[in-house]
């Protein structure tokens, strides 16, 4: 029986000759010193790690820096859009109403929107113009009776005057007949009786002339006196028939009918309104906390679109009405086109102003630590401190101790923490 051969490994093995030590001492000395270089490197971060009481990752915090400038302290409110000028007209007189437009209609100033139908206030009218016509024919033939007696009066006292002017001469001549000798002495008494009778004929006639003159004054003053006054009666009643035609007192839209067409009304029963288109407001609700910092005649600014809009404050309600107070705003210049009553807009109060005021952009961190507490971050750690905060604003909170200009805080909510004295930021 043949042998068999069977070949083994051994052609394949390589004598691998043992490492020296000098190789060995080389090696290990230099894991040590990379193991060393590397404890001296981390030791900072052990050492943070020691002192922090947590950790958190660097992307899951937001930082600001404290800085110094000019501070506005302001309030964002939501408003809506209500018109300044909204009439109500109402009936002048008892009667039957007839529009001559319809609710949203376009209107001008000084159009007639309805008519009132009130005969009774027509009839009036007829009849007071029928007796102001018949007191100025009074007045008239008074004025010509006055004329008529002041010409008698006048006619009688130039009689009066001619007689005594007569009587004089008599009484001259009759001296001059006395004195000659040429007179007795009775017809010379009988002269002089006769002038002193035409003097006080003459006396009591410019009296009766004057006096008789003022009675026709009086008389004549009396008439215009009640012509006068029937003339202001008419005046009133034309002005009622006139506000029997409504007009529209501003240019605008008609707003509400609050009465049926043909409707009998009475006096001064609403009848429908107006809205002026050109004068808008904006009524906002404030928080009663703002109650105090609030005052007419602040600057704001309303956007409408992306367009920002100056604005005064205008009115403040006294009253506190679910923990708000009602304000009014007006447009300071231009008024955004295409406002609608009732439209919701955006409206920024202006209520302070501070120059050169320590700040940090306005985060959660306020809310979290209620103003007192601030993380400040150095060298990746984050330690607690204790700040004092004044005024706050929409993105600005005004610093008063606790932090200088400069300082790096996180401004997100600090919750999480769970009032760790200091964080170890991991970036």
């Amino acid at each position: 029986m043949a042998s068999i051969n069977i070949s083994d490994t051994s052609s394949q093995d390589v004598a691998i000759a043992p490492p020296s030590r000098k190789n060995f001492w080389w090696l290990l000395g230099a894991s040590v010193v990379a193991l060393c270089l590397g404890l001296w490197a981390a030791l900072p971060l052990i050492q943070r790690w020691s002192q922090a009481e947590q950790s958190v990752a660097l992307e899951r915090l937001r930082l600001a820096q404290v800085e110094r400038g000019d501070f506005v302290r302001d309030i964002s409110v939501q408003g809506r859009v209500v018109a300044a000028v909204s009439p109500t007209l109402y009936a002048s007189q008892a009667g039957t109403v007839t529009f001559a437009v319809e609710s949203g209609d376009s209107v001008e100033a000084g159009q007639v929107l309805a008519s009132i139908d009130s005969p009774e206030i027509e009839s009036q009218l007829a009849q007071e113009q029928s007796r102001l016509l018949s007191l100025q024919v009074e007045l008239e033939r008074q004025q010509i009776t006055t004329r008529q007696q002041q010409l008698e009066n006048q006619k009688a006292e130039d009689s009066a005057n001619i007689d005594l002017k007569a009587a004089q001469r008599e009484m001259q001549r009759a001296q001059r007949a006395f004195e000659r000798g040429a007179l007795i002495e009775v017809d010379y008494e009988k002269a002089q009786d006769d002038l002193q009778t035409a003097e006080l004929l003459h006396r009591h006639a410019q009296l009766d002339t004057q006096l008789d003159n003022e009675r026709l004054e009086f008389e004549l003053k009396t008439r215009q006196l009640s012509v006068d006054q029937q003339e202001l009666l008419v005046a009133d009643l034309n002005r009622q028939v006139q506000e029997l035609n409504i007009l529209s007192p501003v240019s605008g839209i008609v707003g509400n009918l609050l009465v049926n067409q043909k409707t009998n009304v009475a006096r001064n029963q609403p009848i429908l309104s107006v809205v002026d288109l050109t004068a808008f407001e904006v009524e906002v609700q404030i928080s009663e906390s703002y109650a105090d910092d609030l005052a007419i005649g602040m600057l704001a600014e309303v956007r409408a679109g992306n367009n920002i809009y100056d604005a005064t404050l205008v009115a403040v309600s006294p009253e506190i009405i679910d923990n708000q107070v009602t304000g009014r705003i007006r447009f300071a210049g231009q008024v955004p086109a295409g406002l609608r009553q009732n439209q919701r807009l955006t409206t920024r109060i202006l209520l302070e102003e501070k120059a050169n005021v320590l700040m940090v952009p306005r985060g959660q961190f306020f809310d979290s630590g209620n103003g007192r507490v601030a993380y400040v971050v150095e060298d990746g750690m984050a330690r607690r401190r204790a700040i004092v905060t004044g005024a706050t604003s929409l993105n600005r909170i005004e610093i008063l101790d606790g932090l200088s200009a400069g300082d790096t805080i996180i401004i997100s909510g600090t919750d999480t923490f769970e009032s760790a004295e200091t964080l170890l930021i991991n970036d």
